[in-house]
């Protein structure tokens, strides 16, 4: 019996995808945050690609056997903004796009390779299969996650910006209770069932679009990857 959350040979292609989308993740709050002058992430080191510098080792831990993690959180202070509220927007929005980016660009270099004709040897061609059946699905994942408006996810604190003063005050009361909430609607069958499921269906159209998309831009370039 194994203690981890996905199958023993395939966590080399979890590790990579989640060390990748983590980093890029917290390197999009980052940078985004700086660019518009807040440079507090940018002292702490955070507005770099180093993964070292956004990794949580207890995150990482509990993704492998639990099948969820986190990485370090981005420090903001939206008070350095101009416009705090739509700069807080931004900056908390660039991490889920990004993931639904990094979706993107994993599924275009897959089937670029396809039909570039590079992965015709079955080895490569199960391998590299293998590492982007995990990259574009996680993700896109990761994009709609974020979204669920619980702290301490991105969702939450798009919400938290829209929401009035009065109320955002009370918000910030219950913030401390988020994790456990969370925890409750990732973990329990019931709250899951009615809320995270009907949320992560979204995903496979999601991905059939892309797909297609893509597909047809491949179509169009057509005479440009002719070799």
């Amino acid at each position: 019996m194994s203690f981890f959350w996905f199958p023993l040979n395939e966590l080399p292609f979890v590790l990579l995808t989640m060390l990748v989308a983590f980093t890029v993740h917290e390197f999009a709050h980052a940078w985004t945050a700086y660019k518009f002058g807040d440079p507090t992430a940018y002292e702490q080191g955070r507005v770099t690609l180093n993964p070292m510098a956004h990794l949580d080792l207890f995150g990482i831990l509990f993704l492998l056997v639990a099948g969820f993690g986190w990485a370090k959180p981005v420090p903001v202070r939206r008070s350095r903004f101009k416009r705090p509220r739509l700069m807080s927007i931004a900056v908390t929005a660039a991490g889920p796009i990004s993931n639904l980016l990094l979706a993107f660009v994993g599924l275009f270099i897959y089937l670029l390779l396809v039909k570039l004709g590079a992965l015709d040897q079955f080895a490569t061609r199960e391998t590299v299969w293998t590492f982007f059946s995990y990259f574009v699905p996680i993700n896109v994942m990761l994009f709609l996650f974020n979204l669920i408006p619980l702290p301490p996810l991105d969702g939450y604190r798009i919400v938290e910006e829209f929401a009035p003063l009065r109320l955002r005050l009370k918000m910030m009361q219950f913030e401390q209770w988020g994790m456990f909430l969370f925890l409750l609607f990732v973990f329990l069958p019931p709250l899951k069932a009615v809320t995270l499921t009907p949320l992560f269906s979204l995903g496979r159209p999601i991905i059939d679009g892309m797909t297609d998309a893509i597909l047809n831009l491949l179509q169009i370039s057509s005479p440009f990857l002719q070799v």
